[in-house]
């Protein structure tokens, strides 16, 4: 076959110049929003802060803040929420982007969401500016930018989450009743389980342990007392198949 000297392509020359490079890619601004869950009196509840934005007057947003040039996404997360909140030990997972165009009013800005889940009783709220607060999740209808709908996409990873590992347990005494275990679940998945199932479901797992003890100073019939068996799970948790509601 014979080839044309015309056809043949002149090697790539590298770039050398790495900033121009970059330098020439568009600027788009990047952002972190914190969607912190708590747990506290049989519902779950989400920390929001007062937008500090005129447009959005009234409203309440998530705990967000750009990311700084030379600052990782955990780091700039964790900063961000040390900085709203003044909590410093709470563990952070990364969800997921948000990058809709037209989610900031001005101009292309793109998010990255974290959540967390913790027992609001144990992680007190050291700053209270702009209005933070926990609020009724389930009650929250609308919020500034696109949150309510990153706060919803983290709250369906949340029950996917709860489902697959037991983290559910943290946010509980160290000695509970099964329905306080029931009621856990059911404010995260935001539905009415079988009494009857949960509690089979949860003693086929075998991993509830029977304290012998019962609940003290309650209103209604007292229940027994468990706690989660943590080293049996370490020791099993490959085998663990999650949680089927």
């Amino acid at each position: 076959m014979k080839i044309n000297p015309a056809q043949v392509l002149a090697p790539v020359q590298p770039i050398q110049d790495a900033v121009s490079l970059v330098n020439a890619y568009p600027k788009v601004p990047l952002t972190v929003d914190c969607v912190i869950f708590g747990f506290e009196a049989n519902k779950l509840k989400v920390l929001l802060i007062q937008s500090d934005l005129a447009i959005y007057k009234n409203q309440y947003s998530l705990l967000g803040d750009f990311v700084r040039d030379n600052e990782e996404l955990d780091d700039a997360a964790y900063r961000i929420l040390k900085q709203r909140t003044g909590m410093n030990n709470v563990f952070l997972d990364q969800v997921k982007a948000f990058s809709n165009p037209t989610r900031h009013p001005g101009g292309r800005v793109i998010t990255i969401a974290y959540c967390s889940l913790l027992n609001i009783q144990h992680h007190a709220l050291n700053i209270h500016d702009n209005q933070l607060d926990w609020f009724d999740y389930a009650a929250v209808s609308e919020m500034a930018f696109d949150h309510k709908e990153i706060t919803d996409a983290c709250h369906a990873w949340l029950q996917k989450r709860i489902q697959e590992h037991p983290l559910g347990f943290n946010l509980l005494p160290v000695k509970f009743s099964l329905r306080e275990l029931q009621n856990l679940y059911e404010a995260i998945l935001g539905l009415r389980l079988d009494r009857r199932n949960f509690r089979k479901k949860f003693a086929s797992m075998n991993l509830l342990i029977d304290t012998k003890e019962m609940e003290q100073d309650v209103s209604h019939r007292p229940g027994k007392l468990y706690q989660f068996n943590f080293e049996k799970y370490e020791n099993n948790k490959r085998k663990w198949t999650g949680i089927d509601f």
